[in-house]
C-alpha cells in the first residue's frame, strides 16, 4: 500500500470540540499520553504489518480512541469521527445505517468487539469515495 494520509492531531482535537459543542459533554483531555498513543497506533500497524489495508488502519484509530479514553468525554464519538476522517482522507467512505454504526461503536467500547472484529466490520461497509 502507498503511504496513507494520516489524521492531524489538531484536526482531531477541533473535530472533538465541535462535536462536544453540538452534542454536549465535558471538554478537555483526560490523558494526553493516551491520545498520542491512539494517534500513533495506526502508524505502528502500518510499519509492522506490511499487509495492513486502509480498513485495518481506520480500525486502529477508532479502537485506540474508543478503548483508551483520552478525552474527558466523547471518546466513542471521537473514535467514530477518526474512522470516518481517515477513510475520507484516503479516498473511502463508510456506507452503513446510523443505528448500526452506533451499536458497533458501543460494542467496541464495551469490549464486545475486538479490534480485528471492528476492522472486519469496516471492511464490509467501506466504499470508494466518488471523485469530484
Amino acid at each position: 500500500m502507498k503511504h496513507p494520509r494520516w489524521i492531524d492531531r489538531l484536526a482531531l482535537l477541533l473535530l472533538h470540540e465541535e462535536t462536544l459543542a453540538e452534542h454536549g459533554g465535558l471538554t478537555g483531555l483526560r490523558d494526553e499520553a493516551a491520545l498520542d498513543a491512539a494517534l500513533a497506533r495506526p502508524r505502528h500497524v502500518h510499519a509492522y504489518e506490511p499487509k495492513a489495508d486502509i480498513a485495518r488502519l481506520a480500525g486502529a484509530y477508532c479502537y485506540g480512541l474508543v478503548r483508551d479514553h483520552p478525552f474527558n468525554d466523547g471518546n466513542k464519538r471521537a473514535g467514530f469521527l477518526a474512522l470516518g476522517l481517515f477513510l475520507s482522507l484516503n479516498g473511502y467512505g463508510l456506507q452503513v445505517a446510523q443505528a448500526e454504526a452506533a451499536e458497533t461503536i458501543l460494542l467496541v467500547a464495551a469490549g464486545q468487539i475486538s479490534e480485528e472484529g471492528l476492522t472486519m466490520w469496516i471492511r464490509k461497509n467501506m466504499i470508494r469515495a466518488r471523485r469530484k
